[in-house]
C-alpha cells in the first residue's frame, strides 16, 4: 500500500471528540463510596509517587539546560523531560477518566510535520506547549499535593484509632498523642472525635479532588461546543473532499477503462459487419473478438460498480464482505475478524473501503509477498481495523491518492487514521471509526 515517499501521518481527524455535555453530566457520580475510596487511594499513592516523578524532572530540566551549551549534549535530556512531561499528562487524563468516567480522549504524542531535523524539532515544541498535556499536569500537580495531605490525614486516622484504645496500654493513666500528653480516661472519646475528623478530611479532600478535576482536566461546555463544530467542520470538509476524490477516480476509470474498451468494440463490429458478406470467416472472428471484448468490458463495470458500493456489505455484514475483498486480492491476506453485531452504514463502509483500498495500493506499490487485516469492535464504541503489509514502506498521503481518499472517507465518519510507513517497511494503517457515525 505504498507510493515511493518518505512516511507521514495522515491528516489528524479529531476521531474521539471532546466529551458532550452528557458525558459531564456524569461527574457527580465522583461523590459514591467506591470512587470516594478509589480517590483517595490515588492520592495517597500520588503522594508517595509524584515528589519521586517531580524531582526526576526537575534533574532533567536543569542537567539539561547546563549541558546544552556543550556540544548540545543537554538537548537529549530536555528531550526526556519534554517526554516525560507527555507521560505524566497521558496518565493523569487516563487516571481521571477511569476514575470518574468523564468520556476524556487520551493524549495523543506529537508527530513530526514534515521530515528531517526541522519537522523533528517542531514536533517537540508542539509536545512541549500541547494544553491538554499541560491543564493534566497542572491536575496532577494539585493532586499530589493533596496526596501529600492525604498521607498526613492517613496517618492522623490511624494514629487517633490506636489513641481510642490508650486505656488497655497506657502507663500512668497518661498517653501521648502528636507529643500531647492525654489522660488515657478521655483518649477513648478524644481517639473517636479525631478519627471521625480524620475520616471528614479525608471524604473532603476525595470531593475537593472531583471538583478541581472536573474544572482544570474535563473541557468547559463551551469548549466543547466549539470543538464540536470545529469536528464537525472538518467531518464536511472531509466528505466533500471524499466525494469529489470518488468522482475524480470513477471518471478516470471510465475514461482509461471500460470507454476505450467499448469504443474496440465498436470499432470491430464495424469491421465484422464490412466483411460479413465477402469474408464471412474473419467476420466471425472479429465478433468473437467484440464478444470476448463485451464481456471483459462487463467484468470492469462490475468492479467498479463495487468499488462504489459493496451489496454485500449492506446484505451479510463487514465480515462477509471482507471475505469476499480477501479472496479477490491479487497477494494473500490473513484476515483476523471478531465483530459483535453491526455497526451504522456509514461506519462499516468507511472501514471496508479503507481496508479495500489499501490492499489495492499494497498490490500495486508494495511489493509485498503477504497482508494481514485485523478488525475489532471496541469496548468504547468504536470499529478499529489494521492493514499491514510486508512491503517496501515508503508510503504517505498525496492529494488525489488513494490514502488522501482513505483519510477523507475516514474523516468524513468522524474517525481517524493513522499510516506508519517507514523506508523499507513494513506499512502499517490504522482505522477507528465511532460505530454510530
Amino acid at each position: 500500500m505504498t507510493t515511493p515517499a518518505p512516511s507521514t501521518e495522515a491528516p489528524h481527524a479529531p476521531g474521539a471528540p471532546s466529551p458532550g455535555p452528557a458525558a459531564r453530566r456524569r461527574l457527580p457520580d465522583h461523590s459514591s463510596p467506591a470512587r470516594l475510596a478509589g480517590a483517595i487511594a490515588q492520592l495517597a499513592a500520588l503522594g508517595i509517587i509524584g515528589p519521586v516523578v517531580a524531582t526526576i524532572a526537575g534533574i532533567l530540566l536543569s542537567v539539561g539546560i547546563g549541558l546544552l551549551p556543550v556540544f548540545g549534549i543537554g538537548f537529549v535530556f530536555l528531550l526526556g523531560f519534554v517526554y516525560l512531561l507527555y507521560a505524566v499528562g497521558w496518565t493523569e487524563t487516563a487516571r481521571i477518566d477511569g476514575l470518574y468516567g468523564v468520556g476524556l480522549p487520551s493524549l495523543r504524542a506529537r508527530r513530526a510535520p514534515r521530515p528531517g531535523f526541522g519537522g523533528f524539532l517542531r514536533m517537540v515544541w508542539q509536545q512541549l506547549i500541547d494544553a491538554p498535556m499541560w491543564r493534566a499536569i497542572a491536575n496532577a500537580a494539585i493532586a499530589v499535593i493533596l496526596g501529600m495531605i492525604t498521607l498526613g490525614l492517613f496517618h492522623a486516622l490511624i494514629s487517633s484509632i490506636a489513641l481510642a484504645f490508650a486505656p488497655l496500654y497506657a502507663r500512668d493513666g497518661v498517653t501521648s498523642f502528636y507529643d500531647i500528653d492525654v489522660i488515657a480516661a478521655w483518649a477513648p472519646v478524644a481517639g473517636i472525635l479525631l478519627a471521625l475528623l480524620s475520616a471528614a478530611a479525608l471524604i473532603g479532600i476525595a470531593l475537593l479532588h472531583g471538583v478541581l478535576a472536573r474544572a482544570i482536566v474535563v473541557p468547559t461546555r463551551e469548549a466543547q461546543l466549539a470543538e464540536q463544530a470545529r469536528v464537525s467542520d472538518v467531518q464536511r470538509v472531509g466528505a466533500l473532499r471524499a466525494s469529489e476524490v470518488e468522482r475524480t477516480r470513477i471518471e478516470r476509470d471510465l475514461h482509461d477503462g471500460v470507454q476505450p474498451r467499448l469504443v474496440s468494440v465498436g470499432m470491430t463490429l464495424g469491421l465484422a459487419q464490412q466483411k460479413l458478406e465477402d469474408d464471412p470467416v474473419a467476420a466471425r472472428a472479429l465478433i468473437e473478438e467484440a464478444h470476448t471484448s463485451t464481456k471483459a468490458a462487463i467484468t470492469e463495470l462490475r468492479q467498479l460498480a463495487r468499488g462504489i458500493h459493496a451489496s454485500v456489505l449492506d446484505d451479510r455484514g463487514l465480515d462477509a464482505a471482507l471475505s469476499a475483498l480477501a479472496g479477490r486480492s491479487h497477494i494473500p491476506v490473513r484476515l483476523d475478524v471478531r465483530i459483535d453485531g453491526r455497526c451504522s452504514r456509514d461506519a462499516e463502509a468507511a472501514v471496508y473501503f479503507s481496508i479495500a483500498e489499501s490492499l489495492t495500493n499494497a498490490a500495486k506499490h508494495s511489493r509485498a509477498s503477504e497482508c494481514r487485516v485485523t478488525v475489532r469492535r471496541r469496548d468504547d464504541g468504536t470499529l478499529w481495523a489494521r492493514v499491514e503489509d510486508n512491503g517496501l514502506g515508503g508510503a504517505r498521503v498525496l492529494p488525489g491518492g488513494g490514502l488522501d481518499g482513505i483519510s477523507n472517507r475516514v474523516l468524513a465518519a468522524g474517525g481517524t487514521i493513522r499510516l506508519d510507513s517507514p523506508q523499507g517497511g513494513p506499512t502499517a494503517l490504522e482505522v477507528s471509526v465511532p460505530c454510530a457515525s
